[in-house]
């Protein structure tokens, strides 16, 4: 009886965990970045990580090709793999695939570093916006800082430290082949698979040995936030869409009930202010920006002969070239979209200001006030009280004196819905 029931409970185990199969399975994640480092890449690329940490795959391979990019967020992702808990192989494929830029840091921070046949890495020279130049003081602090930090980071991971400062110094490249000669990279594959067999059973220091038979091979796919914060996370678009929702909100306050612009301003603030979480933002650019929209404000309510108008440009031109900071030149706004984008708010505040202003001042043309001013006919001799024409309409009025039927008569205030009236021509006086 007691071996019968040895003999079961060792079939159970044979039934449940058959010879051959594996008692863990083993994952790879996998994420394909085919853009500009942004703060949505960032993004993206953080989460992978993370996602990967929490599910203890076997390793994370980034495949990479990017023209490079922000420094901030470029910055962020290094960071990101360098924390990493498990193995971060980057591979720059496929075949015409480039990790330029920001992407040579990323692909020297990796634990395995491998290129697809076709590729080049290198041109590492930091670039302001759109592709300016930098002025010589901020080019040298720049540059600097990015050498010492790739030859740590090269240096970390037995890497040609080098060939990093060259390709930061003097836009150096290379070929998958003179990378592998230079021992920039470790490896040479045509595609993942290869990739995979390649760097299986390596030993990663401080994160063990890559154990990948039988790995099943998951990629993460972009979600709908990365794809938005990957549109929105330019400082261009970001300051575009601020200065879009500030100027639908104000006309919306402007002219009550339009709705449209009120909404599409509200939903442009708000994908404005969720792309300034991931970009430097100097609060005081946009105090003076909202400043500026006060004294636009104050100009439909105060006589100011253009003064606050003027006032409010100088404040939109100030908080602009404040909006982003942090040191970086690429997080600034490009003067190719600054300058337009001024011109056209700022003329837009003006005008609808001006407009506003316009009304508020001008006689009302319609309702009971509109009647102030009007000539009439009297239709019922007014002594005090009689009937007047006015407007295609026939009301009840007084005056201060006699007026004779058919003559005209001015009115000169509204109660109710009784008019004042005096005659148009004050009567002659006989001596």
């Amino acid at each position: 009886m007691k071996y019968g029931f040895l003999s079961l409970c060792l079939l159970a185990c044979c039934l449940l965990n058959p010879a051959g199969a594996p008692a863990k399975e083993n994952l790879i994640y996998v994420i394909t970045v085919s853009d500009a480092i942004s703060p949505g890449v960032a993004d993206f690329i953080g989460s992978g990580i993370r996602k990967a940490s929490r599910e203890k795959a076997s390793c994370l391979i980034i495949e990479l090709d990017t023209p490079g990019g922000l420094a901030d967020s470029m910055d962020d992702i290094v960071m990101s793999i360098l924390a990493s808990q498990i193995p971060i192989v980057v591979y720059v494929s496929p075949s015409g695939a480039r990790a330029a830029s920001a992407g040579v840091m990323i692909t020297m921070a990796a634990d395995i570093a491998a290129m697809a046949p076709g590729t080049n890495i290198g041109a590492a020279h930091p670039v302001g916006t759109g592709g300016n130049e930098i002025s010589r003081t901020m080019n040298e602090k720049i540059v600097n800082d990015m050498v010492a930090r790739s030859r740590s980071i090269a240096q970390k991971k037995g890497r040609n430290a080098g060939w990093v400062e060259k390709a930061i110094r003097e836009s150096a490249s290379a070929t998958e082949t003179e990378a592998l000669k230079n021992n920039v990279i470790e490896f040479i594959a045509k595609d993942r698979d290869e990739l995979i067999s390649k760097i299986k059973g390596i030993e990663i220091e401080g994160k063990g040995k890559l154990e990948l038979d039988n790995a099943v091979v998951k990629v993460i796919e972009e979600g709908i936030r990365t794809k938005i914060l990957k549109t929105i996370g330019n400082p261009n678009i970001a300051y575009i869409l601020m200065m879009i929702g500030m100027s639908g909100l104000y006309f919306e306050l402007a002219h009550p009930g339009a709705i449209f612009p009120g909404v599409v301003g509200g939903i442009c603030i708000i994908l404005a202010f969720f792309a300034f979480q991931t970009l430097p933002v100097n609060y005081a650019g946009i105090l003076l920006i909202v400043l500026a929209i006060i004294f636009f404000i104050l100009e439909m309510k105060v006589a100011s002969y253009g003064l606050l108008s003027l006032a409010g440009v100088v404040s939109f031109l100030l908080g602009s070239l404040m909006l982003f900071e942090g040191g970086s030149p690429e997080v600034e706004i490009s003067w190719q979209v600054l300058l337009p984008t001024l011109v056209l708010v700022s003329g837009f505040f003006v005008v609808v200001a001006g407009l506003v202003f316009r009304t508020q001042r001008s006689r009302p043309m319609t309702g009971q006030r509109g009647l102030v001013g009007e000539i009439g006919i009297v239709k019922k001799r007014l002594n005090p009280e009689g009937k007047v024409f006015v407007h295609g309409e026939i009301w009840n009025a007084t005056a201060s004196q006699a007026v004779e039927e058919g003559a005209k008569v001015r009115v000169v205030k509204v109660d109710n819905l009784r008019l004042e009236v005096e005659p148009e021509t004050p009567p002659v006086v006989k001596g």
